[in-house]
């Protein structure tokens, strides 16, 4: 019987053992939005994960929502990011970037030449974004024009060789939680009437033009793409059908033979039940057209639920996100079921060293 121990292969990737470092946004770059020293620290020493899915990553200034958040889109930002793939690999690890573009979950004030957010829509979201002043409300945006999506398309396809160039080992594309490519998915925020609104056909569009574009890039070995199909993160509403939305979605994507889907079920960071939907059911239908792409699980896993999903073949990976910042050696605490490291909230956002890198391993902690 599989085991979350084991190790496993998926596309171009072997993974040591089933479990993920999910992204995590910590505001911690440096000057230029680019990788420091202490963000390679960071990553090395969770560098036991099966696989690190970085925190969410720019692939343009414009697509920029929090501050102190890195970009792949300049080359200081690829030398830094080398720094840190390279401090995981000789640690034995595997990691990915997630690309984003966070739409219109940003602020004038963290846009190029203080411009509106861009988006599906001209509709504001009901949001708050982390800036230099502190929380404040997300920007009003504008709507794309459709002159303009080739470009946005393209950008992704530059982030992703940026990626490769950087030492990753591939991407996973963030198509989740009411940032950009969802606002797009979704029929509860896209009010377009053009060849991206409408009908789901339609809306699925931009999202299958950049996994394609991507694919086209660096491989489908190495290219992955997060879902949420019903989180109503950043002001995202339901979608009409939002089970109909996403089969179509995965059995668009089959044929393309990703190395991985990464599912959010349920509201980000909350509820699982939080909308009805049919997690397996999605994962048949990807499956009928790609029986060997790796389906990776998240949101609220404990260790007995981990372990039965993958032995049950529900998850072929479970990716755990707030475990890993408290808890380093994650891998090593779930393998012999030891208790996890409380976490710091008031360390998550910005800052330094504190409640990011100096959280310690299970043999360093106190008794």
């Amino acid at each position: 019987m599989t085991t979350l121990f084991d190790p496993v292969r998926f596309g171009d990737i072997a993974a040591a053992n089933r479990i993920v470092m999910a992204p995590l946004t910590r505001d911690r770059a440096g000057p230029g939005r680019t990788p420091t020293p202490l963000m390679a620290t960071y990553y090395a020493q969770r560098a036991s994960a099966g696989l690190i899915v970085t925190e969410a990553t720019q692939i343009s200034p414009e697509g920029q929502g929090y501050l102190d958040t890195p970009g792949i889109y300049s080359a200081e930002q690829v030398a830094g990011w080398r720094h840190v793939t390279d401090a995981v690999h000789a640690q034995g690890g595997k990691i990915v970037v997630q690309l984003w573009h966070v739409g219109r979950i940003s602020h004038v004030s963290l846009q190029p030449n203080g411009q509106a957010p861009v988006s599906s829509t001209a509709r504001r979201a009901n949001g708050k974004t982390f800036t230099a002043q502190g929380f404040e409300d997300v920007s009003a945006p504008r709507a794309l024009r459709l002159d303009e999506l080739p470009r946005i398309v393209a950008e992704y396809a530059r982030a992703a060789r940026n990626a490769i160039e950087a030492g990753f080992d591939g991407v996973e594309v963030h198509g989740a939680n009411g940032y950009l490519l969802e606002q797009f998915l979704r029929d509860s925020i896209n009010d377009r009437t053009d060849a991206y609104g409408g009908p789901k056909e339609n809306r699925a569009r931009l999202l299958l033009e950049v996994m394609h574009a991507i694919v086209a890039e660096i491989g489908a070995g190495r290219t992955g793409l997060r879902l949420s199909p019903v989180t109503p993160a950043n002001d995202a509403g339901q979608d009409g059908d939002a089970q109909g939305l996403f089969n179509f979605v995965v059995e668009q994507l089959a044929p393309l033979k990703l190395a991985f889907i990464h599912v959010i079920e349920g509201a980000t960071g909350g509820p699982r039940d939080v909308a009805p939907f049919d997690y397996a059911a999605l994962r048949h239908r990807y499956r009928q057209g790609h029986e060997h792409g790796a389906w990776i699980v998240n949101n609220g896993y404990t260790r007995a639920m981990a372990l039965e999903a993958v032995a049950s073949g529900a998850a072929d990976l479970v990716a755990f996100g707030k475990p890993f910042i408290s808890n380093p050696d994650l891998v090593h605490r779930l393998r012999i079921d030891a208790p996890l490291a409380a976490l710091n909230r008031d360390t998550l956002y910005g800052g330094s060293a504190t409640g990011y890198t100096d959280y310690p391993a299970l043999e360093l902690a106190p008794a």
